[in-house]
């Protein structure tokens, strides 16, 4: 199931948007000047998929509706000042979110509601309000659930102040949908999304509460360090499969040849020929990093080959090819990535090792850390990493400002980039840009989002 066209009403109590996606080319690009939501609209879109509670209450607008290709489709209605009673906008209602489902194979409609979610909030955020002025320097209670916000001179409500310093307060966190409805737990996980924002040279693994009050840097690592590490660990993974298969082919071998009834139908030559195959695939396994270089020796067959030997050659090609099938995936992956890396990149190259994951090389052979590379190039690297090896197939992927740090002639080359991508790793993009570049001559994958007035 894929789904085919989202749309939102009241976004910021102002813009309606549809937006088909693009079936044919898996990508789909949004366009509009600063300020119309695109941001805010992929934030939505995640937040939905996620189930992230406090995110779709934090964003404002009055439905969100999502269409997929089978004809299903599943809304959203929030609860909002135009909807609810007067004078009521800090009661339960103004929280709620309502989730209906519209099965047409079946012909039947599902609902669910939030109300228990919002109970558990309002459980959580009474534990808070204990400690909220020790907690954040500047807010001071001017009574009920109102604080005054000294540095900005704001007056917040305890919504406001939750959806704000919520990450600081203890126990008063993000809130998660935890729905009890099958048919919801299935729909959300049946499409995996991921969120490439336009900050993503940095993992956010920092100290907000240190940044907060001794204003201290975050404690943020390189996005390009983790990711060859973890590269690394993925390669590692895959050097164990394929022991631990070989240890098990190889043992059980003598036996699957003796019990092998039937000879191969193989000519000698076509032998040969699946046995120079294997061996340049091993040969490309260990040029690329995958594959240590004493496995499993090359060797030849000379003269005319008898039936025992075909039948023992025919197990081996079998065994071989199972083998070095366990690289399949990740070698086409690494291979796009440096193929692509390598053409771009200027003065340097892209290595791939089991060790390290992935560092550079200068054109005069010294090495050279990710961590060094401009903020363009890192910039190009993450992108390509996250949306090969972070993204599981029919997922959808939402990237924020693509452009970011990227020269203009990467630019113009990344959908071109994207669409091999696409292929290999079978994803569906959704695009916020504001480069005229990155769309090159694809205005037909584009959607323009409008204000009203315009």
């Amino acid at each position: 199931m894929r789904i085919k066209e989202i749309s939102v009403t009241d976004l910021f109590g102002v813009f309606e948007y549809v937006i088909p996606l693009n079936m044919e080319e898996h990508i789909t690009i949004i366009h509009g000047k600063n300020g119309v939501g695109k941001t805010t609209l992929l934030k939505l879109i995640n937040g939905f998929f996620k189930l992230r509670y406090s995110e779709l209450r934090a964003i404002p607008f009055s439905h969100l509706k999502i269409n997929f290709d089978n004809d299903d489709y599943i809304k959203v209605n929030k609860a909002n000042k135009k909807n609810i009673k007067k004078g009521n906008s800090d009661s339960d209602e103004r929280n709620r979110l309502t989730f209906y489902f519209e099965n047409q194979s079946h012909n039947n409609t599902k609902e669910f509601s939030t109300d228990f979610i919002i109970k558990e909030e309002k459980r959580r955020a009474l534990n808070a309000v204990r400690v909220i002025e020790d907690i954040i320097p500047g807010l001071e209670r001017i009574g009920g659930s109102r604080w005054f916000y000294m540095p900005t001179s704001e007056e917040l409500s305890l919504t406001e102040v939750l959806d704000r310093f919520g990450e600081v307060i203890p126990g008063a966190g993000e809130t998660f949908i935890t729905p009890t409805e099958d048919w919801l737990k299935e729909l959300t996980n049946s499409i995996n999304v991921r969120f490439i924002e336009y900050q993503r040279l940095l993992n956010s693994t920092y100290n907000k509460r240190s940044q907060l009050f001794n204003n201290r840097p975050p404690l943020m690592s390189p996005s390009v360090a983790s990711y060859a590490k973890e590269l690394a660990e993925n390669i590692q993974a895959k050097l164990t499969e394929y022991g631990t298969l070989s240890q098990s082919l190889d043992r059980t071998f003598p036996a699957r040849v003796v019990q092998q009834k039937k000879l191969p139908e193989l000519t000698d030559e076509e032998l040969r020929q699946k046995l120079n195959e294997l061996e340049e695939k091993r040969s490309k396994l260990i040029e690329a990093g995958l594959l240590n270089r004493d496995e499993d020796p090359n060797f030849q067959i000379q003269g005319d080959i008898d039936e025992s030997t075909k039948k023992i050659l025919s197990v081996y090609i079998e065994d071989v090819d199972k083998k070095l099938s366990v690289f399949n995936e990740i070698a086409r992956k690494t291979d796009l990535i440096k193929r692509i890396i390598n053409d771009k990149f200027s003065y340097k190259q892209i290595n791939i090792s089991k060790d390290k994951g992935f560092t550079f090389t200068t054109d005069d052979g010294k090495s050279l850390s990710p961590t060094n590379l401009s903020s363009g190039e890192q910039h190009e690297l993450v992108l390509l990493y996250e949306l090969l090896f972070k993204v599981k197939p029919n997922s959808l992927i939402l990237i924020d400002e693509p452009e970011l740090s990227l020269h203009v002639e990467w630019q113009v080359q990344f959908l071109k980039d994207l669409q091999e991508i696409t292929k290999l790793s079978n994803i569906n993009v959704l695009i916020a840009t504001h480069s005229p570049d990155i769309i090159h001559d694809r205005w037909d994958l584009t959607v323009e989002l409008k204000g009203p007035a315009e």
